[in-house]
C-alpha cells in the first residue's frame, strides 16, 4: 500500500530516479524548456523548484547544496547566472507544463515543461502595450488648434486673395 507516499517512483529504482531527475533538470536549466512525459514533468516540477529557490542566494553554501543535486558546474553557473536574476521576484511557480498530445508509439500523454520567464514569444503577447489616454486626448486638441490656426491662415490669405480676384474680375468685365 502506499498510504502517504506522495513520490512518484517513475517505475525506477531510487538511484536511477535521482540521476534521471537531475539529468532532465540540467537540460530544463540549459535549453530553458524540454519535452517528456506528464509523470516525468510534474516530478521534475517537485524536484527543480527548491532548487531554483535555492539559487535565489548567491552564497558558497546555496551553490554546493545546488551542485549536490544537480552534479554540473556549467548548469549551477547558469542557474545562478541567468535563471536566478530573473526569477529574484517571483514567489515560486517558476515551471509551466503544457501538454502537447500523446507519443506515437506508446500513446504516452507529451508535455513541455518550462522555465516561466523565459518564454519570449508569451512575454511579448502578455506585456502591456504603451498606450496613455493623456496623449490621446492631447492629440486631437492639438490637431484642433493645428486646423483652427491653419483656417484662420488660410481665411486671412483667401481674403487679401478676395480683392484682387474681385479687382479682376471687374477689369475683364471692363
Amino acid at each position: 500500500m502506499r498510504h502517504g507516499n506522495k513520490l512518484n517512483h517513475l517505475g525506477r529504482k531510487s538511484a536511477h530516479r535521482k540521476a534521471m531527475l537531475s539529468n532532465m533538470a540540467n537540460s530544463l536549466i540549459e535549453h530553458k524548456r524540454i519535452t517528456t512525459t506528464i509523470a516525468k514533468a510534474k516530478a521534475l516540477r517537485l524536484f527543480v523548484e527548491p532548487i531554483i529557490t535555492k539559487s535565489k542566494t548567491d552564497s558558497t553554501h546555496s551553490r554546493r547544496t545546488v551542485f549536490s543535486y544537480l552534479k554540473n558546474k556549467e548548469a549551477v553557473s547558469t542557474l545562478f547566472r541567468d535563471v536566478a536574476p530573473k526569477i529574484s521576484n517571483r514567489n515560486g511557480g517558476y515551471t509551466r507544463i503544457i501538454r502537447t498530445g500523446f507519443r506515437l508509439g506508446d500513446n504516452a500523454e507529451m508535455c513541455m515543461i518550462e522555465l516561466v520567464d523565459f518564454n519570449e514569444l508569451l512575454l511579448a503577447a502578455a506585456a502591456p502595450k504603451k498606450t496613455t489616454r493623456r496623449s490621446r486626448k492631447a492629440a486631437p486638441k492639438a490637431e484642433a488648434t493645428e486646423t483652427a490656426v491653419e483656417e484662420t491662415s488660410t481665411e486671412a490669405s483667401e481674403t487679401s486673395d478676395a480683392p484682387e480676384a474681385s479687382n479682376e474680375e471687374t477689369t475683364s468685365e471692363e
